[in-house]
């Protein structure tokens, strides 16, 4: 099932890019949206609409089922009765005469093999001898196939949970046609005086233009492409070209991360931003627990155009086991998140990811700080994950969640705050071996005090002393992974 879903993922990205690629890069009519023009747009719709109908499709079949049914009971009673009871000369009292009593009886004994309770069992198989013979046998015999008959049930549930996390892949990924949808449907080119304009500008600073467009988003941040190359055999870098484009319009402009470097004779197509308001430095400080040599802790960075993402994760347990589950959370968000996808789609992804190739109980915790770079605006999620701290001049603010760790739940209901950030701000993300060095005494506050005292500016020198003064009340004895994940927050 895996395979099949990452197949079909990758055909329509391949789809996807195909149309995109028809719609961006041919002919245009200048001064307008290009999707006024050409129909793919709506082609990149329908395959929303059918991965959605698709998961609509596995939503709508059975659910799971939590306990043997009436009908599965009455089964094992027949199957017993055919395996034990046929050659019995008291079959007939038993399953006709007394039936009613002897179903009771028969459905108490599963009641109490379910409970799992070997001296219970063992005194009810003793009081079943003065009233059946074949008492031993029958009980046995009774067990044996409640235990079958319930490996298939859990077998079952974990189809049903395959098949509800590949709907969930397949919702996550059709909303994320739609955006890129929507983001098609921005790309504008520019009024021609506009872009005779730039053309005669970047002529003289020898760049040569062949097309221009723009995405026009709500947000007002320009965002312009141009096909160019230089002229005469010259090497430029991307960031000289930014100067040049940021001379015409009249506020700084970079050039994407994923851009080349240098621009030469080839002809290049290349996204110039606007510049962000805000730049963020980040460092880490990690111990492992005792007589561990890996930490079961893992934690990532990833940055975009527009936005900084934090994540930290523990990983259930301690040691390879603990660090290869929290590796596989990081790893997975930070490629949904680089790639383009909103945090919350990322985070469903990454859960239902861990429910499919769940072993015997996969799960982590899940801590994300995403910052708009632009307007300062910061998202947490947190499932199962610890408390984050906010540090602005003389106050220091705890963000705390009481939700499920990732890869436990189908449906994951994780805690969502927003905070606006300032320069000069500290995030000051922690995993759960740090607050629970404190014992008894509340580590929440020990740690608020802690943050609002330290006299360290930079990040990575922050986190080293917040995780020195915790190990102090621990007796520098770590009974857990402990990680100190610390950014900070300037203006440009």
């Amino acid at each position: 099932m895996q395979i099949w879903m990452v197949a079909m993922l990758a055909v329509s990205a391949v789809l996807i890019l195909r149309d995109m690629a028809k719609l961006v890069f041919t002919g245009r009519k200048k001064g307008r949206p290009v999707y006024d023009v050409y129909p793919q747009k709506e082609k990149i719709d329908r395959y929303a609409r059918s991965l959605q109908k698709l998961a609509h499709t596995f939503y709508e079949m059975p659910g799971r089922q939590e306990q043997l049914s009436q009908a599965e009971v009455q089964d094992m009673f027949v199957q017993v009765q055919q395996r034990v009871c046929v050659e019995c000369n008291r079959q007939e009292k038993c399953w006709s005469d007394l039936d009613p009593r002897t179903s009771q009886q028969v459905f108490e004994m599963l009641q109490i093999i379910e409970e799992g309770n070997p001296d219970r069992f063992l005194r009810a198989q003793s009081e079943w001898l003065g009233q059946c013979p074949q008492a031993f046998r029958f009980t046995e015999e009774l067990q044996r196939i409640f235990f079958e008959t319930r490996e298939e049930l859990l077998y079952r549930n974990r189809l049903i949970e395959n098949r509800i996390a590949v709907a969930e892949q397949l919702q996550e990924v059709a909303r994320t046609i739609q955006k890129i949808s929507s983001d098609v449907s921005a790309v504008c080119t520019l009024p021609d005086e506009e872009e005779e304009r730039i053309r005669k500008y970047m002529q003289k600073q020898k760049i040569l233009v062949k097309q221009i467009w723009f995405l026009d988003r709500p947000d007002e941040k320009q965002r312009i492409s141009l096909t160019m190359r230089t002229r005469g055999g010259q090497c430029l870098t991307m960031k000289e070209v930014a100067k040049h484009l940021s001379h015409i319009c009249n506020c700084r402009m970079i050039p994407s991360r994923d851009s080349k470097a240098v621009l030469n004779s080839e002809w290049r197509t290349v996204l110039f931003c606007e510049d962000v308001n805000y730049k963020v430095l980040y460092g880490v400080a990690r111990v492992t627990k005792e007589r561990e040599t890996i930490s079961g802790d893992n934690y990532a960075c990833a940055a975009t155009d527009e936005q900084f993402t934090m994540c930290l994760s523990d990983g259930m347990g301690s040691g390879m086991e603990a660090s290869k589950e929290s590796e596989t959370v990081v790893e997975l968000l930070e490629q949904f998140v680089t790639s383009g996808f909103s945090r919350e789609t990322a985070v469903r992804m990454v859960n239902s990811a861990l429910i499919l190739q769940r072993k015997g109980g996969m799960f982590s915790s899940l801590d994300v700080c995403s910052l708009d770079l632009y307007t300062g605006v910061c998202e947490f999620l947190k499932a199962g994950a610890s408390t984050t701290f906010i540090r602005r001049g003389n106050w220091v603010e705890a963000i705390t969640s009481t939700s499920m760790a990732a890869g436990l739940m189908q449906k994951l209901e994780f805690e969502k705050t927003t905070k606006k950030l300032y320069d000069g701000d500290y995030l000051v993300m922690v995993t759960d071996g740090v607050l629970d060095a404190f014992g008894d005494e509340p580590g929440e506050e020990i740690l608020k005090e802690m943050i609002l005292q330290a006299q360290e500016q930079m990040p990575k020198e922050l986190g080293r002393h917040l995780l020195e003064k915790t190990l102090q009340y621990a007796d520098y004895r770590a009974k857990d992974d402990m990680t100190v994940l610390v950014a900070g927050i300037w203006r440009k």
